[in-house]
């Protein structure tokens, strides 16, 4: 078969057209990959080849007032594992444990790391012991993808001391990684879970670093150095705080292991926090690296709650430590002055209707002023003076006097105290017939419906020491905030002062407090407890110099009895901050027995 000479042309202009459209596209294909998607292709290939081993940043160091430390960072151990899916990932922890002891439980959590995190090397002991590394290293020929790092872990000096405020670090959770509060991090980072460590989390977490490994198909590491340049973890800056080390650990040898409770002790003017104390405690320096499950078990288990801030979280009933507020607010309003007396002298209790409301001392009081009242805390004048101030005044001076609030402490997980918001609250909680005007007379003494937090009654105490204005209690050193709730006079007040100063003197409810060279001026309260009524909780909340106060001091114990107890922890801690500041006691004087006795 022949063709025509100008078919042959023809179909040759074809081939060639077609030749040349194939060459463009195969140009276009290779201008888009070797150029246009160079970086995409090599950031693929990089991230086939590499892999990112963390470096995790030194935290900040937190200080003390005094430059002393409250938490640093120590040199640690992580052992990882890369690997290239889950199935040799359980291969390889298998192959692990015959070398050292690996519990079924961090099996899994390794394998929950992974598969949050699959290009990171899945964390098998978060805080490895220097005897388990020597292990490791003598066999890591045998572990292609182990990966043993050197790793900053936290550390506590003072340990349980410092827990009720420094809180502790431990491993994000998914659901942390999930949440607005935590973008930007990853999985396998240690976060603040408590105390100050969370609250100033974003000062403290620094910025970590990256080491890149290289690792074949397989995932085994081929190549541990030059494989990429390291990007080296960026310490934070130090965190100062108000709080003074030897007077904490003062108030915490003052527990011991037998009372519970809670005590905090601020600076009146500033609201710094000196110390803060919630007992009993737990050790921050187990939940490090992972907390062991029955140290966990234990700490939930136990009925003392160590992991419940009863300074901060504990709501319970003020007692007598309440009747400050009810003076106040009589004061406030016109209704008494501190040498009015009421009609019905105190012969042990009051008749109000058909219920007879006994007073604490049975032989009764006689007939009082307020301020003698304030000093010998007699129940019987408080009923009266409630009565006279009336439910409806006397609810909102309480609302006024910040009694429903938290108090702005940089803390976290502070609870609100507890107080009705007006009369309404009794109607619904009650029926509009199920109560009674009876109920201002337990509120106008600190029971009833009146739940208050340690920390919250020592910041009314510090409206009482200063001029009227309570502080916003602080932890770590940042400008004072103070709050203007007191419409007394300056005579009003120290008048006030003088009245609680009676409390520690000879026929005082606190006598066996006083401090020698020292006016210590407060209130005891025993205080009724709902879950075990013949068990009282036992209160004090202080101030000194009564002239001129520079510290304020709550303390609350658990089942205590009768004020006089708490009064006498609280007049220790006074002391001990009141002397020291003329005369520094060395630490190891701060190592003293536990308060006793009724």
């Amino acid at each position: 078969m022949s063709f025509h000479p100008n078919e042959i042309q023809r179909r040759g202009r074809l081939a060639s057209y077609a030749l040349a459209a194939v060459f463009a596209l195969l140009a276009v294909a290779f201008f888009r990959t070797q150029v246009m998607r160079h970086a995409q292709y090599v950031l693929e290939s990089e991230q086939n080849r590499l892999r990112e081993v963390p470096l995790p940043a030194p935290r900040g160091i937190i200080y003390d007032r005094g430059g002393q430390i409250i938490a640093e960072n120590l040199p640690g151990y992580t052992v990882s594992l890369l690997s290239p899916g889950v199935d040799s990932l359980r291969a390889a922890l298998r192959r692990l444990s015959g070398t050292i002891t690996l519990t079924s439980e961090q099996v899994d959590v390794a394998v929950r790391r992974f598969r949050r995190a699959p290009n990171r090397p899945a964390v098998i002991l978060a805080d490895a012991s220097f005897d388990v590394v020597s292990v490791l290293e003598e066999h890591r020929v045998e572990f292609p993808g182990l990966i043993i790092q050197a790793s900053p872990k936290r550390y506590y000096p003072d340990g349980a001391s410092v827990a009720s405020f420094v809180g502790y670090t431990g491993e994000i959770t998914e659901g942390e990684l999930g949440s607005r509060s935590y973008r930007g991090y990853k999985a396998g980072q240690a976060v603040g879970k408590g105390g100050l460590e969370k609250q100033y989390e974003t000062r403290l977490r620094g910025r970590e670093g990256t080491r890149f490994v290289e690792v074949d198909a397989r995932g085994r590491v081929v190549r541990e150095a030059g494989a990429r340049a390291d990007i080296a973890p960026e310490r934070s800056e130090p965190l100062y705080t108000n709080i003074d080390l030897d007077l904490q650990r003062y108030v915490v040898s003052l527990f011991g292991d037998s009372l519970q409770g809670g005590a905090v002790a601020l600076d009146p003017s500033s609201g710094a926090v000196l110390a803060l104390h919630s007992a009993p405690t737990y050790d921050p320096n187990r939940f490090t690296g992972g907390i062991p499950a029955d140290y966990w078990r234990a700490l939930n288990e136990d009925p003392r709650r160590p992991l419940y801030n009863k300074v901060l979280q504990g709501r319970y009933e003020p007692g007598s430590t309440w009747k400050l507020a009810t003076a106040a607010v009589a004061l406030q309003e016109g209704v008494a002055t501190l040498d009015d007396r009421m009609p019905a002298p105190c012969t042990g209790g009051y008749q109000f209707g058909n219920r007879y409301f006994r007073c604490w001392e049975k032989k009764g009081h006689g007939s009082i002023s307020l301020r003698e009242a304030i000093a010998v805390s007699c129940d019987v004048y408080f009923y009266q003076l409630g009565l006279k101030i009336g439910l409806t005044r006397l609810i909102a001076g309480g609302v006024s006097l910040k009694f429903r609030e938290k108090t702005g402490i940089d803390l976290p997980e502070e609870s609100p105290s507890l107080f009705p918001y007006a009369v309404d609250y009794y109607n619904k909680r009650y029926g509009a017939r199920g109560w009674s005007s009876a109920v201002t007379l337990n509120l106008a003494i600190g029971q009833g419906e009146n739940s208050q937090t340690v920390l919250n009654m020592a910041r009314f105490y510090t409206a009482l020491a200063t001029d009227g204005r309570l502080a916003t209690p602080s932890v770590v050193r940042r400008p004072p905030t103070r709050d203007s709730i007191l419409a007394l006079t300056p005579v009003q007040l120290r008048a006030l002062r003088e009245a609680m100063a009676g409390v520690v003197q000879a026929g005082g409810t606190a006598a066996s407090a006083a401090i020698v060279g020292v006016r210590l001026a407060g209130k005891t309260g025993t205080a009724q407890n709902a879950q075990e009524p013949t068990r009282d909780h036992s209160w004090f909340v202080g101030m000194a110099p009564a002239e001129d106060p520079r510290v304020v001091v709550a303390v609350m114990l658990e089942f205590g009895g009768h004020g006089t107890r708490a009064a006498r922890v609280a007049s220790k801690i006074v002391e001990r901050y009141l002397r020291a500041r003329t005369a520094p006691i060395p630490v190891t004087e701060a190592r003293v027995r536990p308060v006793g006795g009724p």
